[in-house]
């Protein structure tokens, strides 16, 4: 509990230095300035929002083929649970990573995917997402270069492409060597629930990494749809500088979104990346000649859309959550048994302590357990 209480307080420091740099940012470039071009978006930030299906659905296409074949759940499935993982890590104080393991769980519960094979799947599928990420954020580098002439963004990208690739090839290492259980083991212990027992099949979940690694192929689409999504999330920013009537090319729209995204990665810690993303497109937008209420705007037009993308996604989770408990509660009443709620709050330390989801029903009969 005191280990929980102190990542809990480390996430809401951060979360408050991100929101006073934001407004400090927000200020600076002048808060007239930057909602009026805000509202020149118009269209746009509705045509950001719909967008988002696009990249959400080319990384549930990544993640599919990382499931045993006979047992990979349906496409919709998939993408239901991703823009509910996102969703997570946007709007909750997760350090990112909370939504991973949110949409590992709900794989292993709502499909015919053992939970082992499906907690191995995310770990696969996050590892193969970062290696593309590094790739992704060095080829904005050299574009960068190319567009603004600017040899010194050489070192920096240098420096940052070596310390991603040594902390993609550690985790890597960890996962060939077997080291999965000691990281369940920990999660076990901070997450609580079936993560418990999970950490307990510490072995069994060891060997289903290594399936997954063993089938090479599949895990080569996986790399290809995950570096397909990085890029076409470049899309979202063409359209919403199209609607704010800047000459933008598809060169301009992947500046940006290699940076932000880069960015966001760095500071992982820093919930939503408050004040970091929007200084991201300040970098970029200095080095492309933008002005600085443009691309505060552009940042502004992402966090809305994160907003409307993300709280449906929670709400439906819930429900769905909810309803779930509601039946186990009515199969074990019907039984003639106690009832027995088996909840799964999201796995995150910064929401630690948490004993039951939002939406759990109301016991009126029996004990509910955790495992």
């Amino acid at each position: 509990k005191s280990q929980g209480n102190k990542i809990t307080f480390a996430a809401w420091l951060f979360l408050a230095l991100g929101t006073a740099f934001f407004v400090s940012l927000l200020v600076r470039e002048g808060v007239a300035d930057v909602f009026t071009a805000l509202r020149t978006a118009g269209w746009g930030v509705l045509g950001a929002v719909v967008f988002q299906a696009l990249p959400l659905l080319l990384d549930a296409l990544g993640w599919r083929p990382l499931f045993p074949p006979g047992q990979r759940p349906r496409l919709l499935s998939l993408w239901w649970m991703r823009w509910v993982g996102a969703s997570v890590n946007n709007l909750v104080p997760v350090a990112q990573v909370g939504g991973d393991l949110l949409r590992a769980r709900l794989a292993g519960i709502f499909t015919r995917s053992p939970m082992t094979a499906s907690v191995a799947a995310v770990i696969v599928n996050i590892t193969a997402n970062v290696f593309t990420q590094v790739l992704f954020t060095f080829g904005g580098f050299l574009l960068l270069m190319g567009m603004t002439h600017q040899a010194g963004l050489a070192k920096p990208a240098i420096a940052g492409v070596t310390v991603s690739a040594l902390a993609i090839g550690g985790f890597y290492a960890v996962q060939r060597m077997g080291g999965i259980r000691w990281v369940a083991a920990m999660i076990g212990r901070v997450a609580g629930g079936e993560w418990r027992s999970l950490a307990r099949d510490g072995a069994e979940l060891d060997a289903a990494v290594k399936s997954v690694y063993a089938r090479k192929g599949d895990v080569a689409k996986s790399a290809a749809w995950a570096l397909v999504s990085w890029i076409a999330g470049a899309g979202e920013i063409w359209i919403a500088l199209k609607a704010m009537g800047r000459p933008a090319g598809i060169g301009e729209a992947l500046a940006f979104e290699t940076m932000s995204q880069g960015f966001r990665t760095a500071v992982f810690f820093v919930p939503g990346a408050l004040g970091v993303q929007e200084g991201a497109y300040l970098f970029v937008a200095g080095l492309l000649g933008v002005p600085g209420e443009v691309a505060m705007a552009l940042a502004l037009i992402r966090r809305v859309r994160e907003l409307a993308v993300g709280i449906p996604a929670i709400i439906a989770w819930q429900v769905v959550e909810g309803r779930r408990l509601r039946q186990q509660q009515q199969a074990a009443e019907a039984a003639g048994g106690e009832a027995v709620i088996t909840p799964f709050p999201v796995p995150s330390p910064a929401l630690e302590p948490v004993r039951e989801p939002i939406s759990a029903p109301r016991r009126t009969r029996g004990r509910a357990s955790r495992y």
